[in-house]
């Protein structure tokens, strides 16, 4: 086959795929792009909070000590939740983040600790890592974290909805979350407004739970359109 032929040929595949992904990208804004629902804060958006943390029995979760995961098969955590401490580990690098006094974070290359500018670019990494990662693993624990804002929202289906905005805290403050709970109030998922995502209201499962050693329920897998977000082997102990 002559190189010419060959260039057109590529050629015709390459403009074929960028159809296809505007196709798709269309279909994905028609379908998805919903405005931030309205919602009243007040006592009954908290009760409804409160009654998602019953039906999880979130004292477990509160008494947890140790949790660790692996997200995507990516990145592993070890976290020591009641001492605030987090080691952080992708490739050849390992973190351990001081979440109660950054500036005590250490970094590791090869397990030999690294200083300055190399160690504050691999410190910054793994607490956005963390940030979001361990949030797709405690979002529903963290419905009175400060700077949430907790409001009641009518769904289409007629049942009531809890929606989360985090006006502080975290990697990308001002995203908002849309519960959807059970009877019992337990979550089925929630629709996501995130800086991070050009689609508002994209929904993300979260109906695989494990009950942990130390009896809290977390998550083992999201789908989220036609990405499953595993969580790896999901471990917590008091």
């Amino acid at each position: 086959m002559r190189i010419g032929k060959l260039i057109k040929i590529l050629g015709k595949l390459v403009l074929l795929f960028a159809i296809f992904s505007f196709i798709y990208i269309g279909f994905l804004y028609i379908k998805y792009d919903e405005d931030l629902p309205g919602g009243a804060q007040g006592t009954e958006a908290d009760a409804l909070a409160n009654k998602m943390l019953d039906a999880l029995n979130h004292q477990t979760f509160e008494n947890t000590n140790y949790i660790e995961w692996t997200f995507r098969n990516k990145n592993h955590y070890k976290w020591s939740k009641n001492k605030g401490v987090c080691d952080v580990i992708w490739k050849d690098f390992k973190v351990r983040l001081n979440l109660k006094e950054m500036d005590k974070s250490k970094a590791f290359v090869h397990n030999f600790e690294v200083h300055d500018k190399q160690a504050q670019e691999l410190i910054r990494k793994a607490t956005n890592y963390f940030n979001n990662d361990s949030f797709w693993l405690v979002a529903p624990y963290k419905v009175f974290d400060e700077g949430a804002e907790r409001r009641l929202v009518k769904l289409d289906n007629g049942k009531d909805g809890l929606l989360i905005t985090y006006t502080s805290g975290g990697s990308t403050p001002g995203d908002s979350y849309l519960w959807y709970l059970e009877d019992s109030g337990k979550p089925i998922m929630f629709k996501m407004w995130t800086s991070k995502i050009p689609f508002d209201g994209i929904e993300a499962s979260w109906n695989e739970w494990t009950t942990t050693q130390s009896g809290a329920l977390l998550p083992l897998e999201h789908k989220v359109l036609f990405m499953k977000l595993k969580m790896g082997e999901v471990k917590g102990m008091n």
